[in-house]
C-alpha cells in the first residue's frame, strides 16, 4: 500500500513540475492539459485523476513554484528604519527576484488579462506589491500631492515592468536601475519645478 501511495505522489509531483515548466516556457495561455500530460509522460485520464480541472492544476503549479521562488520578505524590509536605506535594500532583493523568475513572470503578466484563472490567482501577487509599496512608504512624512507622487513613484520603482525596461531593454545594471528609481522617488517627494512650496 505504501509503495502505491509513493507512486501516486511521484506522479502528482511530475505532473505539477511539468505544468510549472510549461507555464514558465510557454505560459498558461499556451499550455493545455494535454500538453502537461504529454510532458509528464502520463495519460490524460491519469492527469485528471490527480487534477480534476485546470484550476486544481494551476493551484498546485502556483504553490510548487512559489515554494521554490518566494518573493522578498516584507517583514525584513520593515526592520530597516531609514526609508531610503529600506528602498535600496528592497530594490536589490526585488530586482534579483525578477532576474531569477523573469520567464515565469513575463508569461503570467502577459496572460493575466486573457486567462481567467491567472487573473484570479494573480490577485494575491498584486496584493503583495500593494503591501510592498506601503512598507516602502512607511516613515516618509509627506502630505497631499507629494505623498501621492511618492506612492506612485514607489509603485513604479518596484514594478516588474520597470526592472525589465531599465535592465533588459535599456541595458542598465540592476544597481544603476536602483539608483535611477531612488532618484525618481526622491524627486517625487520634492516640489515640482514651477510650483510653489
Amino acid at each position: 500500500m505504501k509503495r502505491r501511495e509513493e507512486s501516486q505522489l511521484q506522479t502528482r509531483r511530475r505532473i505539477t513540475e511539468s505544468a510549472v515548466e510549461l507555464h514558465g516556457t510557454l505560459g498558461p495561455s499556451r499550455t493545455s492539459m494535454s500538453a502537461v500530460a504529454a510532458h509528464a509522460g502520463v495519460r490524460r485520464s491519469t492527469l485528471y485523476r490527480h487534477f480534476p480541472d485546470e484550476a486544481a492544476l494551476f493551484d498546485a503549479c502556483t504553490a510548487h513554484w512559489a515554494a521554490t521562488n518566494p518573493p522578498p520578505d516584507l517583514v525584513a524590509w520593515s526592520a530597516i528604519a531609514d526609508a531610503d536605506e529600506r528602498l535600496i535594500a528592497a530594490l536589490g532583493e526585488l530586482y534579483a527576484f525578477y532576474r531569477r523568475t523573469e520567464a515565469m513572470l513575463e508569461n503570467l503578466f502577459r496572460d493575466e488579462l486573457t486567462v481567467p484563472i491567472v487573473g484570479e490567482r494573480f490577485a494575491a501577487f498584486r496584493a503583495y506589491f500593494a503591501t510592498a509599496r506601503d512598507t516602502l512608504m512607511a516613515g516618509r512624512k509627506l502630505r497631499g500631492a507629494a505623498r501621492r507622487r511618492t506612492q506612485a513613484a514607489l509603485g513604479h520603482a518596484i514594478a516588474f515592468s520597470t526592472w525589465k525596461s531599465f535592465v533588459r531593454e535599456e541595458g542598465l545594471s540592476e544597481a544603476d536601475a536602483a539608483v535611477l528609481v531612488c532618484a525618481l522617488v526622491a524627486a517625487a517627494a520634492g516640489v515640482p519645478p514651477g510650483q510653489e512650496p
